[in-house]
């Protein structure tokens, strides 16, 4: 989760897209996740519930 994680901090930081439309940016930098939507949703989920319980990700 380490890797989706540290991009996602950096998709959020370059102000490129609103984070809950990061998903298709999240499939183009990794392939696997290209066909797997459920997966995306999982990554982006807990990345969003990082922000809640820790008070800003990482």
């Amino acid at each position: 989760m380490e890797k989706y994680f540290t991009y996602l901090d950096c998709l959020r930081h370059s102000g490129v897209t609103n984070m809950y439309g990061a998903r298709p940016y999240l499939q183009r930098k990794f392939p696997e996740l290209a066909n797997d939507p459920g997966r995306v949703r999982e990554i982006l989920r807990a990345w969003m519930n990082s922000y809640r319980t820790e008070g800003g990700g990482k």
